[in-house]
């Protein structure tokens, strides 16, 4: 939708991991970044070292000549300025306006031309049902009038434009009409999807499809059925979990949902655990109660042969923490294609890696770098099948019946290993309560409560402490699980639980 675009960079740290992908795909649409050196007021800013940087990162994703000869402006957004030379004197952001009215080309849109409008973002209301977002190619819309959808198999479905709304800032209204070079909202066409056209109905043309990225990991979303289903939910049926998805896909074209062979399961597959995780906790704050498996890589066949996801993966972390990553990313199947160490003593490295590599990685890597380390990942391609991945090498402590964790029975299973759980919490049979030290899973009684007697103990008096434990958050959660495993999700708590545990009589 867009003719332009502003690369903003920090003074003092230049590109980031995360700058890589906008900017690649801004290369892609052959724009002409604008590039702004921000934070040139800090003392330890370092501008033109950080401006090199920036033409390397255009020079290495393959940027056209053109390109690398990009404007650039300094500025300080914290003070309000900009300007072209830092020898300049700057007293507000007139240098940066200019440069986008100078450098950013008009629409070239014809307005007396046959209308084309590609759809490129989708909304949903509940009164207008849904909404396409998109810029006018060519020609004028209008509020009432009758238009036709191209889809992506190139049939031509005719509707009427029900509303036009345009944007005043932040804010949608209503418009009568709109002509080339605007970006509108539309509702009226209710299956349209992202790089579909709106066209004239008397001389309909297609524009060049969108591509949208395919899923590339795949979850189970089922109905909750452990001891403490339904105490905390406000939606906890399956047909109130399964409209809940659908109506995502009416805004989240990234996601696939499908039924799967029970009536109470579904198959949700998103880009990574990211997506999924979002999806997840929005449908938590709102009040469902499901559970979830553990992520799944989508596999396709390529030319005959099985194929998997590929996902490239850029680490900025301190310097010291290189070795223990590289080894960490060895075991998961990483190959390293590049590796940086700065002057500031940070280090960035890129990966490429199987998607189903990454999966349990972030708690490693925020561990192995005391929480300093910044992780990005892009979808890369399909890939032959690699061998198998260590998955995780520790089993878990499993609590085989129901009640109230006491302090007691914890302190003493602290050498078996790691609690995720604190005294007082309630517990049910087959949930899973810790990490244990050894590889196999174990089965313990957290609910054990000491025999009082009216002795007094040599060491009764004495303090004693049960060390902390793990916290298990969502993203954590998710990345944890194994296939024999799931995520217990409710507005009020995240469980994780056995799918099916068998106890032998005790």
């Amino acid at each position: 939708m867009v003719d332009g675009c502003i690369l903003i960079v920090d003074a003092n740290e230049g590109p980031m991991p995360q700058t890589r992908f906008v900017l690649k795909k801004a290369l892609e649409k052959e724009l002409c970044p604008i590039v702004v050196v921000n934070k040139i007021d800090r003392p330890q800013a370092t501008p033109h070292i950080s401006l090199d940087k920036v033409l390397d990162l255009f020079l290495e994703l393959g940027a056209s000549d053109n390109q690398c000869d990009f404007p650039y402006l300094f500025a300080s957004g914290l003070a309000g300025y900009a300007k072209e030379n830092l020898d300049d004197e700057a007293k507000d952001m007139q240098p940066l306006f200019k440069a986008i009215t100078r450098y950013v080309p008009p629409p070239l849109g014809n307005p007396e031309k046959p209308l084309q409008l590609q759809v490129t973002t989708l909304d949903y209301s509940e009164y207008l049902g849904r909404i396409v977002i998109g810029r006018i190619s060519n020609g004028t819309i209008s509020a009432g009038q009758q238009a036709a959808l191209i889809n992506e198999k190139g049939d031509i479905i005719k509707a009427k434009v029900t509303k036009l709304m345009g944007f005043e800032g932040l804010q949608r209204v209503e418009m009568e009409s709109a002509s080339a070079g605007l970006i509108v909202a539309v509702s009226g066409f209710a299956n349209a999807n992202i790089g579909e056209t709106i066209a004239c109905p008397n001389q309909p043309q297609a524009l060049p499809l969108i591509k949208v990225d395919e899923p590339t990991l795949q979850m189970t979303f089922s109905v909750n059925d452990s001891p403490f289903a339904g105490r905390e939910g406000k939606f906890v049926t399956s047909r109130q979990i399964r409209d809940r998805l659908f109506r995502e896909l009416e805004t989240n074209v990234a996601l696939r949902v499908e039924d799967a062979n029970s009536p109470d399961k579904f198959l949700v597959s998103g880009r990574g655990e990211l997506h999924l995780g979002i999806l997840i906790e929005t449908m938590r704050r709102e009040g469902y109660e499901f559970q979830v498996s553990q992520p799944q890589v989508i596999y396709r066949e390529v030319n005959g042969q099985s194929c998997e996801p590929y996902e490239l993966l850029v680490l900025d972390m301190p310097e010291d923490s290189v070795g223990s990553c590289i080894e960490r990313l060895g075991q998961r199947k990483a190959e390293m294609q590049n590796m940086h160490i700065s002057a500031n003593g940070r280090a960035q490295l890129e990966f490429v890696i199987p998607a189903r590599g990454l999966i349990g990685f972030r708690g490693d890597f925020i561990r192995m770098s005391r929480g300093e380390g910044i992780m990005n990942h892009s979808f890369l391609d399909y890939r032959q099948l690699i061998g198998n991945i260590e998955a995780r090498n520790k089993g878990v402590l499993v609590a085989f019946e129901e009640g109230i964790s006491t302090f007691y029975a914890l302190k003493n299973a602290e050498d078996r290993g790691v609690f995720f759980i604190k005294p007082g919490i309630k517990v049910y049979k087959g949930m899973i309560v810790g990490e244990h030290n050894r590889p196999q899973d174990l089965d313990l009684n957290v609910c054990k409560t000491k025999q009082l007697t009216n002795h007094r103990s040599a060491t009764g008096d004495e303090l004693v402490q049960l060390q902390s434990p793990i916290e298990m958050n969502l993203e954590r959660a998710l990345e944890y699980i194994g296939p024999d495993e799931l995520v217990e999700i409710t507005p009020e708590s995240i469980r994780l639980r056995k799918i099916a545990k068998k106890f032998a009589k005790r």
